[in-house]
């Protein structure tokens, strides 16, 4: 079974990679990483094919680009998430919450292909603006959080424990 494992940058990487380990050899894994991030490819232990998106909504020195710019990445990012899937032909996509998995989420709820989404634990108080999106759109077949105090906020997911 084939499996696509959005990595993002920092703890989104480690989170999905930590994933990977406790899943095993059992699967074959492809990999998506947004187009600047030469770190997270780096990471990976368990091969896999790696492709490249742009990531729609970045931060710079600690600040997130605006809705505009973010609406104006979205449809080439959404393109390269439909050939993405093409490609990798994946049974499931699984990822922790950065922005690149919208498009990818997207893509894949119109193909019927199951999404499992992780909310990252790197936000412990506040929830993701990319798990909220997900959420409330219902893009992700099984929706999961890593603090149980996020229940509050999506009643839905089910609580499964840190991956960290």
């Amino acid at each position: 079974m084939r499996l696509l494992i959005v990595l993002g940058a920092g703890g989104h990487t480690k989170q999905m990679l930590r994933l990977v380990d406790l899943l095993g050899g059992d699967y074959e894994y492809h990999y998506v990483v947004a187009d600047y991030d030469e770190v997270s490819a780096h990471k990976i232990r368990r091969p896999g094919l790696v492709y490249r998106i742009v990531q729609p909504r970045q931060k710079f020195k600690g600040e997130t680009e605006s809705a505009s710019a973010v609406l104006r990445k979205m449809p080439g990012a959404l393109k390269q998430a439909w050939e993405i899937l093409d490609e990798a032909q994946p049974a499931a996509v699984i990822g922790a919450g950065p922005s690149l998995q919208i498009p990818i989420a997207l893509a894949a709820k119109v193909r019927h292909i199951p999404v499992i989404f992780v909310e990252t634990a790197s936000k412990v108080e506040r929830v993701t603006f990319t798990g909220r999106l997900i959420y409330r759109l219902r893009l992700a077949d099984q929706f999961y959080v890593q603090w149980e105090h996020h229940l509050q906020e999506y009643p839905r997911a089910r609580h499964a424990g840190r991956l960290l």
